[in-house]
């Protein structure tokens, strides 16, 4: 049991800000959209639609658990103009620890995409984010330190801006690279239960860069690296997969990828997934190796993605970002 006075304390003191941060996942590529609002759109078919979900430190307490969903769709798509717009939305629910304090939101995403070039293999893409969610702790599980103590407070509702922009540019079928900026509560929302001017959602900003090197008929070398700051947090991340392209007719699809990554001074991940036809699952291992170590037994997380595309004419472009003008 968690005295409630604690957390209360922690609010109320005056040499501890609240330094909240947004839901975290590992795993960057499967549902880009968490990642950076300008990936919504950047597909080939009718839509694309995932389930993420993250379970953390179970050693330790109860555990973190994170889920999110995500949908899009194009809403426009000029062949002629090499342009269109799509439309994004992700809702999340994330909880932790013996209060249950977590954040429920929804965001919606619209995004514009543009080709440089008339052959369609240099694109860039701009988006804004908008999301309401309400951030909180349930008291069923605590003990007062005076059972006549009334908490008229358990929940904060917010408002987040956000915004993003990528550019993806492919010369041939051997190798790609796209890179993406974006910026997440450009408002701080405050989530203070207190009306403390301090208890901010800080501003988010993340950079990506992601490449793929075919250097077989059925291999390829996917290199990556994202750098994230959020007030005084900052989190780089490196690795490479190694993707096996088994299948590529029209009629059947299949990809079988594996990859390592490391979190700089906190985790080491191992990652598996399996493309199949319109779906993608992928299957994520995060081993802790930061401080806190002797209490998690080197036990991160887990992390699950199931993605599904709605694909035209049932043919799936092998391009990691394929060509949304068609």
């Amino acid at each position: 049991m968690l005295c409630i006075s604690i957390l209360f304390n922690i609010q109320l003191s005056p040499f501890n800000s609240i330094k909240a941060q947004d839901i975290h996942f590992s795993q960057i590529d499967f549902n880009p959209i968490l990642l950076n609002p300008a990936y919504s759109g950047f597909f080939d078919g009718a839509g694309r639609f995932g389930l993420s979900y993250r379970n953390q430190w179970a050693t330790v307490s109860k555990a973190f658990q994170t889920v999110a969903a995500t949908a899009e769709c194009p809403i426009v798509r000029r062949r002629y103009n090499h342009d269109g717009l799509s439309f994004g939305a992700i809702l999340y629910n994330d909880r932790a620890g013996t209060l249950h304090y977590g954040t429920t939101a929804a965001n919606i995403i619209l995004s514009y995409y543009k080709a440089l070039t008339n052959s369609n293999n240099n694109f860039i893409s701009l988006a804004v984010e908008a999301g309401f969610g309400q951030a909180g702790f349930r008291t069923d599980d605590i003990e007062m330190e005076d059972p006549t103590d009334n908490i008229l407070n358990t929940s904060a509702n917010f408002f987040t801006l956000g915004a993003g922009a990528a550019w993806f540019y492919q010369p041939n079928d051997n190798f790609y690279l796209k890179l993406g900026l974006s910026a997440r509560n450009l408002n701080q929302p405050d989530i203070s239960y207190l009306n403390l001017e301090d208890a901010l959602i800080h501003r988010k900003f993340n950079l990506y860069a992601r490449a793929e090197y075919r250097t077989a008929s059925s291999l390829a070398i996917l290199p990556v690296a994202t750098l994230t700051l959020q007030n005084n947090y900052t989190e780089a991340l490196f690795g490479c997969d190694t993707k096996f392209y088994l299948s590529e007719s029209a009629g059947h699809q299949l990809a079988l990828g594996a990859g390592l990554y490391y979190r700089w001074r906190d985790a080491a991940m191992l990652q598996f997934s399996v493309e199949y036809n319109a779906f993608i699952f992928a299957l994520l291992y995060d081993a802790n190796i930061s401080k806190l170590t002797p209490a998690s037994k080197s036990v991160g997380s887990f992390e699950l993605t199931i993605v599904y595309r709605l694909i035209r004419n049932h043919r799936i472009n092998r391009k990691a970002m394929p060509c949304p003008i068609i």
